[in-house]
């Protein structure tokens, strides 16, 4: 059954910052873990936009604000991308009954988009 579904989509060009504004909008919004992957790659806006639709999704999926910081997207070893949980936001799992999170990113050169699914 699904408990939740959210969709987002982010402008990449949102995402090209200078050195100093991407250092503080990272302390504000993207985990460390988040970062450095990102920062690996030679096209990292896309990687930070596809972040932050990720983020938004999963805040539309779970129906409410959740701190930026506080999820995050990781990946398994085949290179999925999975959403978790920080500073004790793991809770809404459990408190929503949701047994599985879905999540889907693609992006372009312009644009990022990120599907969340919340089953419960």
């Amino acid at each position: 059954m699904i408990v939740g579904i959210g969709i987002d989509l982010a402008e990449v060009a949102r995402y090209q910052f200078d050195e100093p504004t991407r250092a503080r909008f990272a302390r504000k919004v993207y985990t460390e873990e988040e970062m450095a992957y990102a920062m690996r790659k030679r096209l990292w806006a896309e990687r930070l936009a596809g972040f932050f639709a990720a983020k938004e999704a999963t805040r539309k999926a779970f129906g409410h604000a959740i701190p930026w910081n506080a999820v995050g997207v990781s990946h398994e070893r085949s290179g999925k991308p999975i959403i978790r949980f920080y500073r004790g936001y793991q809770r809404l799992v459990e408190e929503r009954g949701v047994s599985a999170i879905h999540l889907t990113i693609t992006h372009t050169a312009t644009a990022a988009a990120a599907v969340v699914i919340l089953e419960g």
